[in-house]
Formats: C-alpha cells, structure tokens, sequence
C-alpha cells in the first residue's frame, strides 16, 4: 500500500486550487447488510446493486448527492465504499475501505466519512466508526434501518454526545430522515467535525505502538494519536499469511519485531478487546431502557431454529434447489424455443433475399448462428439469477453459506463459494465474476479453478445429443427412466468431481491458510422486485458482453476453419451432404480433427468426434452444430432427429457401430471435466490478471478428462468386451 497523501495533513497550495474545481468528495462506509447500499440510492436518487448478502457490494459507486429540491448538488459526490467489517485487513480487497477512507494511493483524499450502521446492531457496527474516528477523519454518523429497532431505539443525540460528531437516524427503506441527513453532511462538509474519543488501551502497549508508528512511511504520517491508529491498524493486519500489497518492508519488519517481543500477549486481543470494552462502557447510555433489553425471540431467529437446523435446513434447501433446476428445465423452454425459431428465421430471411456469397455465408453460419448459441441458454440465465436474486434480497442466502460452510470447509473451499458454485449450473462467466464477493485470494481463486466443472447449461445440448442418439428409451428395474437417470447422473457426477478437485487443488496447487467464515445472518425482508429485476438486467448483460463476443469471434474462426479450403474437383452427380462430408474432412478443421485422433482413439473418439471437440472450445454446446456440419446437416438444431440417426447408424469399417453407448459415456465423461470454454478461460484471465492460472485450469481439466475418459472406455471393454 502506498499512500499519496495522510489524512490531516495540509495540502499544497497546488492541490488546493485542483481541489477546489473538483466535488467535495464524502465516502459511505459501514458493515455488510446496514443498508448502506439503499441509503446511498436515497441520497443520490440513484439505483446501484441492493443485497442482503455480505459482500454484495464489490464496487464503489459513485453518485451526486441531492439536494432537498431533488436535484443533484454537482459539487458533492458520493462514493459507496464495499461492506466492511473494520479497517483491518488480511487482503488486498480488505484494502479498499481504509484507502478509501484515508485517501491512499490512487484514491483521492475524503473530504467526510458517512459511517452508517444497523441501529439494531449498534454496538458491534461501532467498532469500525470508533477506528475511523481514531484516525482523526471527519465523519457522520447514521442510525440505519430504526424502525428495526422499536422496542429500544438508540437516541441519536447521544450517540452524538459521546462521539462528537453529528448523528442522525434513518430508515432508507422507506425514506425517513433521508432530507435531514442530507443537510446534516452538507453541514458537515462546511465544518468538518473530527471527533473525540478516548479507547483505554494496555500501557504495556504503549511502546510496541510507537515502535511501529515510527516506520510508518513519512507520507502516511501525521499527528501523534493519527500514527498511533495506524500502527494499531498495522499490527492488526499484517502478517506472514496476509495479501496486503505495498505494505514496505520496514513495516513489516517492525510489525514482526513486536509480535516476536510480546511472547504470549495477545495483541490482536488487546487492541479489540479495547475497544469493545470501550463500547460496552458507553452504550448503555444510548437507550432510554435498560441496555441490552430482554425480550422474546425475533421472528429471524425462530425462522432460523428451522432454516439453519443441520437436517430439517438441508432438508428445506434441497427442496428449493429441486425447483430451481425443474425451472430451468421447464418453465425456460418456450423461451429458448422461441429464441431458436426467431434465429432460424433470421437465417432463412437472409438466404431467401441476399445471393449466395462468402460475407452471406459467413453472416448466417458464422455471425447469425454463433450469436444464436450464446442467446439461446439466456432464458435460463435470467431464470436462475432471477431466483438468487429473490434469495439474497431475502436473506436466505446467507443462512445457506451458514448452512454449507461445514461440508464445504471440510473440502478446502470457503462457505461463500456456494453461491458461485450454484451460479456454475447456469454458466461458469457469472460463477466466476461471484467469486469478487469472497475476501481471500485464496478462496477466490480455489473456486474459480473448480467452478468450471459445475454442469453448466452449455453442455445440456451435449448431453441430449449424446443420450438420446447412443442410450435406447428403455427402463432400469421396470419404472426409471434410463436416458432420465443418465442425465441426473451426469449432474451428480459434476458436483462429486468439482468437490473432489478442490479437495485436492487446495492442499497442493491452491494452499493458504484456512479462513473461517465470519458471517452475520440478517433478518428476513420481502425483495424488492425492481432491484431484483435491475440485478438481472446488469447480469444478463454482463453474460452476453463477457460470453457473447468471445464466442462470436471462436464461432466466425470455426466457421473459416471447417469451411475452408473447398475441394478443388467435386463430382456433380454427389449428393450435397457428401459434398459437405468431402469439404469437411478437407478442411483445416477436419485435418487438425484426423490430427488429434490418435491422441483421443483410446478413448473410443474418431476424427468426426474430435472436430467436434475443436467447435466446442468456442463454447460446449458449439458441438451440437459442429457435429450437424461434419454430417453434412447445415443446422443441426433444425435436424436433430437426422443427426441423432446418422451418428447412431455410423459405422467403422469393419462395419460394427461407431458410436456405442460406451462411446458416449466416454464422451460425456470428457465434457463433464474438460474446460473447453475459451470464454471461461479469458474470464480467469482477466480477474487473476495473469496467464497462468487459466492456462493450469485448461491443463489439469485437460489430462484429468482425458484420464477419466480413458477409465471408462478401456474399463468398459474390459468389462464387456
């Protein structure tokens, strides 16, 4: 971390006169799940992302605050800063609220701090304003989300009194106090109001702190109670399994110098139970009734004695999750029907109206067909984010993450994983970019590595071809059916191998130190349905921005690759799909297909079946057409049942069947782990930012699928015959 400029000392006359042309600047700061977000949408009049799951806000947003009249006051801007905690932090995300908060590094200087909190949670949320105002920032402070807190609200004016800075209450749901606190921070700006608190730390403490205040770098650096915060906030958040960056060296050292001389002291214990002690000392006069009041259970926590019970919970969530995936299935039909009816359309349009050449061609096969594969799954999508959506607003989700984080731990993975790993039955893009919501790098980077063999959508078109055309309609003990039990199986068998790879991958390629999952479970509140529909509208549009253009771009190479170059003397009395058979085999794709058979032959594929692999890294479901054009069907969604018979009625030339069953569980088996997702793998890219790790994940997905794949096959003849 470097810091440009330390909070409370004077600017240059230079930076001065820059800021006086640029917005007064207030961060929005609190814990996860305040209501922070929809206090930030009040003052702006803006609709930013509103979650009820921690860690669902990974951006800052940026607003102008608005004034009583409704416009917007263009010379202050507001800046929602990602839910923390405290200012301590293990990780480089962590990072962002305190360099927002003091203006380090790239991040301009605050001119005030908007602390919110859940005036139902008070105490607890009061540990990150008491650090903020140890540090000397200005700050306001809000009471959020009051009318929670009916039986024993706490007195704005008190909590005022105590810290010395104003405080308001408010209740962003409905809009209560919106106006008020809006002047408040006007007010605040004009006369920007430090506090004053005074926490009793150990004097035995004295020493280390400034021993470490003294090799703070000299821009961090500013008054004596300034520097000692800043050695306190040190000493809290570096160590030897940190992910800090820019910490300088010195700091380090000196930090690990106090933590070698106090021995058994417990710093990190000293420091907060300080502070908490601190609070525990003075909250009892915010309250007009004895502080803490007793009183029943709240509904949340009768609700939960259900939700989060080990058995009756699980229970409850399978049952949810039942219906999701039905929906997907089915509810999602129509709609992908219709999309794929309306991109046929289009295609038969443009071959009716425009001649025959390479740019038509080329627009129907290559543009118009690779677009249509992207937006067919959309329904679905939208489907499954629509859901998660309602669970999160909810505040289901968390008690979920609550609920699983003992399986999941057991397998190295952090209990927030879940959520993406859901997300990964729909897609892997949105799986991945969900993985923002988790702390560690580790952790991110755990899930993202197993989360592309979740069963995404892309790869049912796959397995339907592959089931309905190898697996005969019959019934396993008179009543399952076996094409049925064959795709639920696959399903399973995805979610088995993803938990097994990151068993594996988290004790060797992906170690660290495990983190337990700190998590508030938040009370139950109805959705709102706007922002539920906002989140899918931002999601559906980063699926088709991320996925969509990636694989037009795959799908026009494809296109090239399996159409060119023509045979040069093709015999007019040939039937046009031997034509296509022709061109296909004498393609660059069919020569790198007949290539790669001798590498995937042991696993009971041919050159046919390995071109249809080269399509499906454009993206899985890519296969289904690849397959329709290596048969010589021009739209295979168009002809499944002649594709379906063909492959079935392929034979080698010894005249047995091509495509057994074995065969195709060998294939189901490959498409089930390998990553061939050339989307996927730019989304790795770019949130590892490094080639690396999307390069490994192709590798181990790779040779642990073709390793699998040959089990199978060879297993199965061994077996059989």
């Amino acid at each position: 971390m470097t810091a440009r400029q330390a909070t409370g000392a004077g600017p240059s006359p230079s930076h001065a006169r820059a800021r006086s042309v640029e917005p007064r600047r207030i961060v929005v700061v609190g814990n996860p799940n305040v209501g922070k977000t929809t206090l930030f949408n009040a003052l702006t009049r803006q609709n930013a992302r509103v979650g009820n799951y921690p860690g669902i806000t990974v951006e800052c947003r940026v607003g102008k605050l608005v004034a009583p009249g409704g416009e917007p006051a263009n010379a202050v801007e507001l800046v929602d800063v990602p839910g923390a905690y405290s200012l301590s932090a293990r990780s480089a995300e962590e990072q962002i609220a305190i360099a927002a908060v003091l203006g380090l590094g790239d991040t301009p200087r605050p001119d005030l701090c908007l602390i919110v909190t859940d005036a139902g949670q008070l105490v607890r949320n009061l540990y990150l304003a008491t650090q903020i105002l140890e540090l000397g920032v200005p700050a306001v402070l809000c009471l959020n989300m009051i009318d929670e807190a009916k039986r024993n609200p706490p007195r704005p004016e008190a909590v005022s009194h105590v810290f010395g800075v104003p405080c308001v209450a408010t209740d962003a749901r409905s809009g209560a106090g919106i106006d008020e606190l809006g002047r408040v921070l006007r007010s605040a700006l004009e006369r920007p109001p430090t506090g004053a608190i005074e926490v009793r730390y150990p004097p035995e403490q004295r020493p280390d702190v400034d021993a470490v205040a003294e090799r703070l770098p000299r821009e961090w650096r500013s008054s004596v109670e300034r520097d000692r915060a800043l050695s306190r906030w040190a000493l809290t958040s570096i160590d030897e399994d940190d992910e800090l960056v820019g910490i300088p060296d010195e700091l380090r050292a000196a930090v690990a110098d106090v933590r070698a001389r106090a021995g058994s002291r417990d710093i990190d214990q000293e420091i907060i139970g300080a502070r908490y002690a601190f609070l525990d000392r003075i909250a009892p006069s915010f309250y007009e009734l004895p502080y803490p009041e007793k009183h029943a259970a709240r509904p949340s926590e009768r609700i939960d004695r259900v939700l989060i019970h080990p058995v009756y919970g699980l229970a409850i969530f399978l049952v949810l999750m039942t219906v999701l995936f039905q929906s997907l299935f089915t509810w999602a039909d129509p709609a992908v029907h219709a999309i794929e009816r309306l991109v046929i359309a289009l295609q038969m349009a443009t071959v009716a109206r425009v001649p025959p050449s390479f740019l038509r061609d080329l627009f129907v096969q290559g543009i118009l067909g690779g677009v249509g594969n992207v937006v067919v799954f959309l329904p679905q999508i939208v489907l499954l984010f629509f859901f998660i959506g309602i669970l999160e607003d909810s505040g289901y989700m968390a008690r979920v993450a609550y609920l699983m984080d003992r399986i999941m731990r057991s397998l190295g993975l952090h209990g927030r994983a879940f959520v993406p790993m859901l997300s990964g039955f729909a897609c892997a893009i949105p799986a991945i970019l969900s993985t923002r919501t988790m702390e560690r790098r580790r952790d991110r980077l755990l899930t993202m590595l197993v989360v592309p063999l979740m069963t995404c959508s892309a790869r049912l078109p796959v397995y339907t071809l592959i089931i309905g055309a190898l697996f005969p309609p019959t019934r396993v003990f008179g009543w399952v059916p076996l094409q049925g039990l064959l795709m639920i199986g696959m399903y399973l068998f995805a979610t088995l191998i993803t938990l097994l790879a990151a068993f594996v991958l988290g004790r060797t390629a992906v170690r660290g130190t495990k983190v337990p999952l700190i998590l508030e479970l938040p009370p139950y509140r109805l959705p709102k349905l706007g922002a539920t529909v906002r989140t899918i509208a931002e999601r559906a549009g980063a699926f088709l921005t991320e996925a969509g253009t990636m694989i037009l771009a795959c799908t026009v190479v494809l296109w090239v690759l399996l159409s060119y170059p023509k045979p040069d003397h093709v015999p007019a009395s040939l039937p046009k799909a031997a034509i296509a058979q022709q061109t296909i085999r004498g393609s660059y794709g069919g020569r790198l297909g007949r290539a790669l058979e001798p590498v995937t032959r042991p696993l009971g594929f041919d050159w046919k079946i390995d071109v249809g692999l080269i399509g499906a890294f454009a993206a899985r479901e890519v296969f289904v057409s690849t397959m329709g054009i290596v048969y010589g069907t021009s739209d295979a969604d168009k002809h499944v049942e002649p594709l379906r018979y063909r492959m079935r009625a392929e034979t080698r030339a010894d005249g047995k069947p091509a495509y057994t069953p074995l065969v195709g569980l060998s294939l189901m088996v490959f498409f089930a782990i390998a990553c061939q997702c050339v989307s996927t793998l730019a989304v790795v890219r770019r949130e590892t930012k490094s080639l690396r790790w999307p390069l490994f994940l192709f590798a181990y997905t790779g040779v642990f699928a073709w390793v699998a794949s040959f089990l199978v096959y060879q297993g199965g003849r061994f077996l059989f015959g």
